[in-house]
């Protein structure tokens, strides 16, 4: 579980160093600096991947068999809430870090339906980074301007991505690992 507790770290921390170390990234600077941390977030996706593939199955909790309906509803939400970013409708201007609150809510559901201790590493560690770095960045900056407010037309056309994303996610999913329906 070694690799998988170092791929959690080595995602999270990098992307927390501008909270943690503001001095020292912005000495890296934008172009180096960015390059250095997208390497090093990469590497900790990849340990994580490796480390939770490798994992020794060891039971924590048994989750109650209907938890999986809960978990279906709060991925698609998860789902809505990483699109958000990038939408350019009404909804965008109510959340203030839609990829963080996805994280979140991605690792709750996961953890609903999954109780052993490399799950509980993966997405407890994620939900603990996602969590901390919103409550630093809203103590750094506590005041948030809303991005310029959208047409409702962009939020349907949003939420259509979003279902579509989300029937991708599914699909592969099911092709890479459990499927998330059974079966």
């Amino acid at each position: 579980m070694i690799w998988l507790i170092l791929g959690v770290l080595l995602w999270s921390l990098p992307h927390m160093m501008k909270r943690f170390a503001p001095g020292l990234r912005a000495r890296m600077g934008e172009g180096p600096g960015r390059g250095v941390i997208a390497v090093a977030a990469l590497a900790g996706l990849v340990l994580m991947i490796v480390g939770y593939r490798n994992a020794a199955y060891v039971p924590v909790y048994d989750p109650p068999y209907f938890l999986r309906h809960l978990n279906w509803i709060l991925m698609l939400l998860a789902v809505v809430l990483i699109n958000l970013q990038f939408s350019r409708g009404v909804l965008r201007t109510k959340l203030r870090h839609p990829m963080l609150n996805a994280v979140k809510t991605w690792a709750i559901a996961h953890l609903l339906v999954r109780g052993d201790l490399a799950s509980l590493i993966l997405f407890g560690g994620l939900f603990a980074w996602a969590l901390s770095d919103m409550i630093l960045i809203n103590r750094q900056v506590p005041d948030w301007t809303p991005p310029p407010r959208g047409t409702v037309v962009n939020d349907i056309l949003y939420v259509v991505v979003s279902a579509l994303v989300y029937i991708a996610v599914v699909y592969i999913h099911g092709w890479l690992g459990p499927s998330p329906f059974g079966g």
